[in-house]
């Protein structure tokens, strides 16, 4: 029977539901929740009982709540609280033991979780105060009882040598050990080239001449490049040397599977009896100068070779080597240490592209004209034998050595490395470096992004103690590598959407219109908008952003531009379908190069092979895996980077220390109504307090400024200033610093 409309209905009302989304604290206490209707601030004292990565629902607060310095660093994201904790992130917590009779209470090290755990004494009484923990969580805090947990592992001592990476690792989780399973299976693997090159599915490149280019410190070497000529069919060559190619280095030439160009996209096919007649059959014998003529006239290609480590010959879908490097996704490099994601037999000897040893490899062709233009791929599995492991460094003085004529003094940068083989390296180089530069320039002409930074890495000594400080930047010799991984990343992944073979790809989204007009006033303030249309760069137009970055080449705020549009950028992520990569202005890009680090990159190994030589009985299964290991490696990938930074900044912080009472110039990085940030040439940033300035200093959120109440100075970002570094608290990764001198009009009454 129907009710009255004058009578209330009994019937109870659902409950309003309330965004849920993890909560990202900050060591200042505040934190954000990115829910399904935004993305909210969430002040200090509205966190509630949760801790930072916990799955919580949040309810709005009434804007200005939050206080003035807090709307500051919201970033104009709506304030709310934290309603309940839906899921915890933290099962386990590290942190300092401190005896309190009759408990043990552990103050956790991660300066984001502000609750102190409580253990009973009696439960651990081996462990001693000032022990670094590993406590297991019993009961969460909450308004009627204090987090307690019991004791599981000691892993330290407060002040030991590396436990501050220790704390890292176990606050991310990391794995740090392989299973007995995982190190039995492949205790026995073996290059085996001969069987390689029998089986039918490789092709013998070992003549070539490879190399590989990395860090000097590098401990595993998974990607290498080769270059040559290939005579285009029908060119007159009079007096010229050429050679015929092999069977394999003719289908290599003429087998491409795509026009990367565009103009034809039909499959092509021949047969190692048809090279001379169809594709390129014949590889140049003479001198890469001679080759570049050829090249430039239209009678040849460079042929660019990129070789891969063959990983995924290694492990075989299902096995326990495998479903390990599944969970970790990717490796971890901390400042005094590597975690692989392979077991050092694999990543460190038999996958790893040694000088002068054979290996199997993946290699892909790129085909690329006088302009640079890759007009043609091709990909197989190989075996190679690298004639030398080359650093950046010395690449880098070689190329500029040859630059100046002083081909001697580029010799001898490369000599100890590539002995016999010293001359044809460099001319590779040389030319690599040509070809790299005009890749570059491509890519920046279809509206590729250029983003300058700055890595800072440790040096330390046999004890862990850092001594020094190596700013790392791009260079020609880092550079000349990137632009060919990008390239052969890229035909890889046009190759696998265009035979419509499954695979994992690499997208990255455009930025949202909101994010960027948050830099805006910042960008007037540099004076950018004179030079660069600001509606253009708001709206998300790549080549305003390329501007901009453009304008600020070589300027003071060079790196601080750079990475403000950087944190402005969505992040790039693996997904099971292909999409644009906005960075690279590119359609389709994918993760091909580095198999013995990253998961993602021996998924595509497996795929190409399925588009080489058709599917196995493993592919269905991993067609249906596909998703969920594009999710969990792009997260995985997240805590990786965060815990390599954390490890480095862990040092740098503790280099910083020897160094109180020091004076150093910086450029004001960050500013909030009690101050502002300083960046100093380390990368290390500090903090300057303004409470004894003399005068109130009026923050303007949106442009980044401070505008003092007598003086009218104003503080910027950009600005240069001398500080004294007054405190540094490396395990907090911070440091306070004392104002010393400013730029002018800077009225501040500065303590000395």
């Amino acid at each position: 029977m129907p009710h009255s409309r004058t009578r209330k209905s009994k019937a109870r009302r659902t409950p309003k539901a309330h965004p849920r989304g993890v909560l990202e604290l900050t060591g200042a206490g505040y934190g954000f929740v990115q829910t399904s209707e935004g993305e909210f601030f969430i002040p200090a004292s509205k966190t509630a009982d949760a801790f930072d990565g916990d799955l919580v629902e949040v309810s709005h607060l009434p804007h200005g709540h939050e206080g003035g310095r807090a709307f500051a660093v919201s970033g104009g994201r709506p304030p709310a609280r934290v309603v309940r904790v839906l899921a915890r992130a933290h099962e386990t917590v590290v942190g300092r033991y401190e005896v309190a009779e009759p408990f043990g209470v552990v103050v956790p090290e991660d300066p984001r979780i502000k609750h102190d755990i409580f253990t009973l004494r009696r439960d651990a009484p081996h462990v001693q105060d000032g022990d670094i923990v590993r406590v297991r969580m019993t009961v969460y805090p909450s308004r009627r009882e204090p987090a307690q947990g019991v004791v599981e592992e000691v892993l330290g001592h407060s002040g030991d040598s590396g436990v501050d990476v220790e704390l890292v690792i176990a606050r991310h989780k990391l794995e740090t050990r392989f299973p007995d399973a995982a190190l039995e299976e492949v205790s026995d693997a073996r290059v085996d080239a001969q069987g390689a090159l029998v089986s039918g599915r490789y092709r013998d490149y070992s003549d070539r001449v490879v190399f590989t280019v990395d860090p000097d410190d590098a401990k595993d070497f998974d990607d290498a490049l080769s270059l040559d000529c290939v005579i285009l069919p029908g060119a007159a060559l009079a007096g010229s040397t050429t050679t015929h190619a092999s069977s394999d280095d003719a289908a290599s030439a003429c087998g491409a599977q795509e026009s990367l160009a565009g103009e034809d996209p039909k499959r092509r096919r021949c047969s190692a009896e048809a090279t001379e007649h169809n594709g390129f059959g014949r590889v140049f014998a003479g001198s890469l100068a001679d080759g570049a003529k050829l090249v430039a006239r239209g009678d040849a290609l460079w042929r660019l070779g990129v070789h891969i480590a063959d990983v995924s010959h290694y492990v075989p879908w299902g096995a326990s080597v495998d479903l390990n490097a599944r969970r970790r996704a990717t490796s971890v490099y901390l400042v005094d240490r590597v975690l692989p994601m392979l077991p050092e037999k694999l990543s460190n000897d038999v996958c790893s592209l040694k000088p002068h040893e054979e290996r199997r490899a993946v290699s892909v062709d790129l085909f690329l004209d006088a302009q640079g233009r890759v007009v043609d791929m091709d990909a197989s599995p190989s075996v190679i034998r690298s004639r030398a492991r080359l650093a950046y460094g010395w690449v880098q003085h070689a190329l500029e050595a040859q630059r100046e004529g002083e081909h001697d003094a580029a010799l001898a940068c490369i000599k100890e490395a590539a002995g016999p083989a010293s001359e044809a390296v460099l001319e590779r180089l040389v030319h690599l470096d040509e070809i790299a530069h005009k890749l570059h320039a491509a890519r920046i002409a279809r509206g590729g992004m250029d983003f300058e930074s700055e890595e800072a890495k440790v040096r330390l000594d046999a004890q862990g103690r850092p001594v020094s400080v190596d700013v790392r930047v791009k260079t020609d010799a880092t550079s000349l590598v990137e632009e060919a991984m990008i390239a052969a990343n890229e035909a890889v992944a046009r190759y696998l959407r265009d035979a419509k073979v499954s695979s994992i790809y690499r997208v990255h989204d455009a930025p949202s219109s909101t994010d960027l007009v948050d830099l805006k006033p910042i960008l007037q303030e540099f004076g950018y908008d004179k030079r660069v249309s600001m509606t253009r760069f708001c709206s998300g137009d790549p080549f305003a952003i390329q501007e901009v970055l453009a304008a600020a080449q070589g300027r003071r705020e060079e790196y601080l531009v750079s990475s403000l549009i950087v944190r402005a950028m969505r992040r790039a992520v693996y997904r099971d379908a292909y999409g644009p990569h906005f960075g690279l202005a590119s359609e389709a890009y994918t993760h091909f190069t580095s198999p013995i680090r990253r998961y993602p990159d021996l998924m595509v190994h497996r795929m190409l092979k399925c588009a080489l030589f058709g599917r196995s009985e493993e592919t269905s299964a991993i067609e249906a895996a596909m998703n969920q290991i594009a999710q969990h490696s792009s997260e995985a990938e997240r805590t990786a980077e965060a815990a390599a930074r954390e490890s480095q900044e862990l040092k740098l912080y503790e280099l910083l220390e020897q160094h109180v009472g020091e004076e150093a110039d910086g450029i004001v990085s960050g500013v909030v109504s009690a101050g502002f940030f300083v960046r100093l040439a380390d990368t290390t940033e500090g903090f300057v307090a303004l409470r004894a300035a003399g005068e109130y200093w009026m923050l303007d959120a949106q442009r980044r400024t401070l505008t003092g109440s007598d003086s009218g100075g104003v503080i910027r970002l950009g600005m240069r200033v001398r500080v004294r570094i007054k405190d540094v608290r490396p395990l907090e990764r911070r440091a306070d610093f004392i104002l010393v001198s400013a730029g002018r009009g800077i009225g501040l009454k500065l303590k000395r």
